[in-house]
């Protein structure tokens, strides 16, 4: 998944466990040192299938899995059938496949790799985070990118954005490490009343121990990140890289490449550093708090 885009993007189930089930084939594929032509040939289909399937971007038949392990000598029932199991787990689609008529294949792999994170660092400029978002806030926010969308499918994209939160109030929740620009804090979304609610939901989100929330003052200036949103995604899987995520109007973007997401890595350490620390955020958010409503 070194990049994706709309036609790319793989389909509405578990994304990670495709992208697992893949890095294990791939590994068993170059240990005997089979070409992806030929393991394509041994399932009826071509080398860019295997390599598709390796990506994570395709949804597995499992008498595909088994073909390939059988010719990758793969002859252990326990580690034969844990695969197995895989590839029957990672067709199963995702809750958010419900939402498929309101949000985008591309987004759908969003979803499914912030499902299976055990770190999310993201960086905004323009929105409060998805995942801290009100729903009041989500509402106007939804409203100003879909304009002619009617009443139901607005209703509809504030539930996904309210089920997506439901990830931090589990009993594994990941960590989310969010980095806000001041500008977001000040642009009036929705009127004030909204952006007052949504500084005092972020105050109490800032309060728990998996989240940690960081706003990079205006007196800053440029920062290392000023290019535009992004989300650097962690898996407690060792075999996984992290993903780095990069929305664009009409696609997502994907890069796990190390060097790729090496450079957004430094970017995003850069933008912590450059955000006032962790403990000074419920105090910027208090005193904006009470700059909100008083407009000039």
């Amino acid at each position: 998944m070194s990049a994706g885009s709309q036609d790319e993007a793989p389909n509405s189930g578990p994304t990670v466990l495709r992208i697992l089930l893949g890095a294990q084939l791939r590994r068993l594929r170059e240990g005997k040192a089979i070409s992806r032509e030929d393991a394509g040939y041994e399932i009826r289909a071509s080398g860019s299938k295997i390599s598709r399937m390796e990506l994570g971007r395709v949804s597995f038949k499992e008498r595909d899995v088994a073909d390939l392990l059988t010719m990758y000598d793969v002859k252990d029932s326990a580690e034969r059938e844990a695969l197995l199991g895989l590839a029957r787990q990672a067709n199963n689609p995702g809750w958010w496949h419900h939402f498929g008529d309101v949000m985008p294949s591309w987004f759908q792999s969003y979803l499914g790799l912030e499902a299976a994170a055990s770190l999310i660092r993201t960086y905004e400029i323009q929105f409060v985070p998805g995942l801290l978002q009100t729903p009041e806030y989500a509402r106007a926010v939804i409203m100003l990118g879909h304009a002619g969308a009617t009443a139901d499918e607005i209703d509809r994209r504030v539930e996904l954005r309210r089920q997506r939160q439901l990830l931090l109030e589990r009993t594994d929740p990941p960590q989310l490490w969010a980095v806000i620009d001041e500008a977001v804090l000040r642009r009036p979304i929705g009127g004030f009343d909204v952006m007052r609610g949504q500084i005092e939901a972020l105050i109490e989100a800032s309060k728990k121990p998996n989240v940690r929330l960081q706003i990079i003052p205006f007196h800053i200036g440029g920062h290392a990140a000023a290019g535009g949103p992004f989300a650097i995604l962690r898996f407690p899987e060792p075999e996984l890289p992290d993903v780095v995520y990069v929305e664009q109007l009409t696609s997502g973007i994907y890069l796990d490449k190390r060097d790729d997401v090496d450079q957004y890595a430094i970017a995003m350490e850069r933008v912590c550093i450059d955000a006032d620390p962790p403990n000074h955020t419920q105090e910027i958010l208090g005193k904006l708090l009470h700059e909100i409503g008083r407009p000039n």
